[in-house]
């Protein structure tokens, strides 16, 4: 690895149905457009919705040894018991993005946050927008800005390549998601 080496390892995560495969997909895509090194490997239980979902990204200048994370540079957490589970394994100084429509900041204190902290009410931003299913794009949104990685309208170009067709008319309205939680990380 080189000196001024760009590797961010990055873990989404909360339960089915809030579209953390998705999230993590649309991240690995967006950074593959970008011509970042990428992997992505998303793991789900089998109860799928309401079940535990998420999925380890990692982005590169460089060719990347191993998909897996184990001390993520960045966590965008979705649930309560995400939350619980990652949060220990967040790298010091790491940035946390969590889903403060369903995690309380007093959750948080029963465990030691040492890094950079954005609570982002995702859910509430989303039916703002028009359906709550769209929470996973604020919070992808909100991690780009705060990341600068991309920006959101890369991710949005992105869309069409992670969604399959029969989803594209909710195109429109991931975009706006991924902008609105953009902006909201700007404010904050």
């Amino acid at each position: 690895m080189s000196e001024n080496h760009f590797y961010e390892e990055i873990i989404v995560a909360g339960f089915g149905g809030q579209g953390i495969i998705l999230a993590g997909k649309l991240l690995a895509q967006t950074a593959m457009e970008a011509g970042r090194e990428v992997t992505y490997m998303p793991s789900y239980g089998a109860e799928v919705r309401g079940g535990t979902a998420n999925c380890m990204v990692v982005i590169s200048d460089e060719p990347i040894g191993s998909p897996l994370v184990s001390k993520p540079d960045s966590l965008i957490i979705m649930n309560k018991a995400s939350l619980q589970k990652f949060l220990p394994r967040l790298k010091k100084g790491g940035l946390l993005i969590y889903n403060s429509s369903l995690v309380e900041k007093e959750d948080l204190s029963e465990i030691k946050t040492n890094g950079q902290v954005l609570a982002v009410p995702a859910n509430e931003l989303a039916v703002e927008l028009g359906n709550v299913k769209a929470a996973n794009m604020v919070a992808i949104g909100a991690f780009l800005q705060k990341k600068g990685l991309f920006g959101p309208d890369a991710a949005a170009a992105s869309l069409p390549k992670v969604l399959a067709e029969r989803y594209h008319k909710t195109i429109p309205l991931n975009t706006k998601a991924l902008q609105g939680g953009a902006e909201y990380a700007k404010k904050n």
